[in-house]
């Protein structure tokens, strides 16, 4: 009984690690400084991925710079939220370079 009792505790502060290393690295880089938007422009700091998925200029930005996203298996678990969002994530391996990249390309074509 002392055993399952301490393979069960084991087991309950591992789980406990793990969720506090995966909030850790799921809460956005608060040093990272807003990405500002044109005007009339989808935003990567405010757009969710719905909608940037949505609509056909956005979409070829995506299919450009972040093809990853659109064969993610996952698309539908996450459109409710934004890259600044799933940036956050190392496994969207979207930093501060492909954000800013991004947000210049939605804003060239939102000029269009």
């Amino acid at each position: 009984m002392t055993k399952t009792l301490l393979t069960s505790l084991a087991a309950g502060a591992a789980a406990l690690a793990l969720a506090s290393v995966s909030h850790a690295q799921a809460t956005p880089d608060a040093s990272a400084a807003p990405i500002p938007s044109a005007a009339g422009a989808p935003s990567v700091e405010s757009t969710p991925i719905s909608d940037l998925v949505a609509d056909p200029a956005a979409h070829a930005v995506l299919e450009k710079d972040f093809p990853k996203l659109l064969a993610y298996p996952g698309l539908d678990d996450i459109k409710g939220m934004t890259l600044r969002a799933i940036s956050a994530f190392p496994e969207a391996d979207l930093d501060e370079t492909k954000l800013k990249a991004i947000q210049a390309d939605l804003d060239a074509a939102a000029k269009k």
